[in-house]
């Protein structure tokens, strides 16, 4: 019995041994390698790893730490909430549907009714250019034209020389003339010397009829036309031949355009081309191609394009803007994607427009195009795009506000990856060392000033007034007050006159934000819920915070900021008082938020 159970005891022992031979060795191999991909996808998750607010979502670190609003902990973001890239947005359908956000496929093709639209400036007919110059040396005595832009006629006096040599010529020929029956042929020199220093046949017969010498001697213009450099000044010294002016003739000028290469088989001289200006808007100029250069910029890919136009008016200015028209050409488009201008917004020096990323959800990213001619209601894009994208066409700005709201790349924050609550990338604010905001004077961040006549600045200042005014309405949780001026800032956007934006630019910039502030100024005239007004209210300040960088009104400003407005991503407005009134919430937390920068 012993001897059995002994058996039985070593059978075990045995059938254990092997046991753990056949399977625990696997498994533990299978733990360790469930501990290493285990850790390795951990280490890939804490690479990739945001951190949020639970109170304030809009804020994403990549660090742990405390949230800039409230100072709460940060917590883990959702892994992958949303699959989106650093600098995409995603927005509801809801959204969407209210600022009627609309796509369009870029591609190829040809534009628009067969017509080619090209830009370019005056300038001033170089055939008809001349210098003035003096025929013999001196000092200058006395100018009578002394600034550039003065008409001038031929024959006309422009200075008073004296001279030397022209004294000592004189004197030759008050001599020779004494000795003209003699010595005929020293007489006839003596006056073809002077006529070769543009002295006229009347002039020298001045000199011998009054017998004595002309000291200072007057300079005439020899050609007819407008000053457009003055080369000396009273006192100089010249030499024989020195110019003292460039005159230019302004009856007739260039418009030079500059044409892709794309183009080029499209044009040819001898072609009507049809020009506008944005000096008169309602006049179109017809003119024949004269001239395509032979030579392509290697820097623009370009190639000059000139018509003559007949000035006699003084219409044209040479360095004015220009577009001129071709009828019925066709643009071969092979490698070249358009955008509607619609698409596309400017700021400073670059343009940029919102690509939808997934074609089947509503997630965008702000890319950078450097943009061709336009071609009727289209840009060409040279960079930035291909065919196929599909990009934001109507409500670029909305989105683009969104994406500003959410610290993500966008129009006026081009690095990107910062919150609202951080460095104000699109109004260039900074943070010193107190963590006090300090004004605006970063401008390498900030929308590029633009410079434009006082008369288009108070004209915006009226605008800015009445915005002024729906501020404080809102404020004061005043409906009617903010319907008010809601029409009052649609009264004073008709009377801002863009004719006086001669720069091109200018002139884009805003006709977009005149559009964006007139449809929130139009909502919140026709709204009678508070809550809906200061929603629009949101819009329009941001869009009025951008004409304010860009144009700039007659005094201080304070840009402020309330984290917990707009459903606690956070909303801007403009006050002239740096204590703060909040607007989005009056009474209810009239106090919440802080100034994030001054504008001077």
């Amino acid at each position: 019995m012993n001897k059995y159970i002994i058996y039985i005891g070593v059978a075990l022992i045995v059938g254990l041994l092997g046991g753990f031979l056949l399977f625990g060795g696997g498994s533990a191999d299978k733990t360790t390698n469930n501990v290493t991909d285990t850790h390795e996808h951990s280490e890939e998750i804490a690479a990739n790893q945001m951190w949020t607010c639970s109170m304030h979502p809009q804020i994403m670190q990549p660090e742990p730490g405390d949230c800039p609003i409230c100072g709460m902990d940060l917590i883990p973001a959702e892994s992958g909430a949303d699959g989106l890239n650093a600098n995409e947005i995603k927005m509801t359908d809801n959204a969407m549907a209210l600022a009627n956000i609309q796509t369009s496929l870029v591609g190829q093709g040809q534009i628009g009714n067969n017509s080619l639209k090209l830009s370019g400036k005056i300038k001033a007919n170089e055939e008809s250019n001349a210098v003035q110059v003096t025929y013999f040396g001196g000092r200058i005595e006395k100018l009578y034209v002394n600034s550039t832009g003065e008409r001038v006629g031929a024959g006309q006096r422009l200075a008073t020389i004296y001279s030397p040599e022209l004294v000592a010529a004189q004197q030759e020929l008050l001599t020779a003339s004494s000795l003209k029956e003699s010595q005929p042929e020293l007489y006839k020199a003596v006056r073809n010397k002077l006529k070769l220093w543009k002295l006229s046949e009347k002039q020298i017969n001045a000199i011998e009829t009054a017998g004595k010498v002309q000291e200072n001697f007057p300079v005439f213009a020899t050609v007819s036309g407008t000053v457009t450099m003055k080369m000396v000044e009273e006192g100089d010294y010249l030499k024989q031949g020195q110019p003292l002016y460039k005159i230019a003739n302004l009856n007739t000028v260039w418009a030079e355009f500059d044409a892709y290469e794309n183009q080029i088989a499209s044009l040819k001289e001898g072609q009507t081309i049809k020009v506008t200006t944005n000096a008169y808007r309602n006049e179109v100029f017809d003119a024949k191609v004269s001239f395509i250069d032979p030579l392509l910029n290697s820097a623009t890919r370009t190639v000059v394009v000139r018509a003559v136009l007949q000035n006699k008016k003084d219409l044209f200015k040479p360095g004015m803007f220009v577009e001129g028209i071709i009828e019925g050409t066709q643009t071969s488009t092979e490698n070249t994607v358009s955008v509607p201008s619609t698409a596309v917004m400017w700021t400073g020096e670059r343009s940029v427009v919102y690509v939808k990323t997934n074609p089947n959800e509503a997630i965008f990213e702000m890319k950078e195009v450097l943009l061709g001619n336009a071609t009727g209601d289209s840009y060409t894009v040279l960079e930035g795009l291909k065919n196929g994208d599909e990009v934001v066409t109507n409500g670029t700005f909305t989105v683009d506000a969104a994406a500003q709201l959410q610290g993500k790349k966008s129009m006026m924050n081009q690095e990107g990856g910062k919150t609202m609550t951080g460095h104000e990338g699109h109004l260039g604010m900074q943070e010193d060392g107190s963590g006090e905001n300090m004004d605006v004077t970063d401008h390498s961040q900030m929308k590029e000033r633009i410079k434009v006549s006082n008369k288009f600045q108070n004209q915006l200042e009226q605008v800015f007034d009445d915005y002024i005014l729906l501020k404080d309405a809102l404020v004061n949780d005043d409906t009617k007050g903010a319907q008010q001026a809601g029409e009052q800032i649609n009264q004073s956007l008709k009377k801002v006159d863009m004719k006086l934006l001669s720069d091109e630019k200018a002139h884009n910039h805003w006709m977009t934000i005149q559009k964006e502030l007139k449809s929130s100024a139009n909502a919140i005239e026709n709204s009678s819920d508070i809550g809906e007004q200061r929603g629009h209210f949101k819009h329009l300040s941001a869009h009025m915070i951008s004409g304010v960088q860009l144009f700039g009104v007659n005094q201080n400003v304070y840009i402020q900021f309330c984290p917990m407005a707009n459903n606690n991503k956070g909303a801007y407005w403009i006050s002239l008082e740096e204590e703060v009134r909040n607007p989005y919430y009056g009474e209810a937390m009239l106090t919440c938020g802080e100034v994030k920068a001054t504008l001077k």
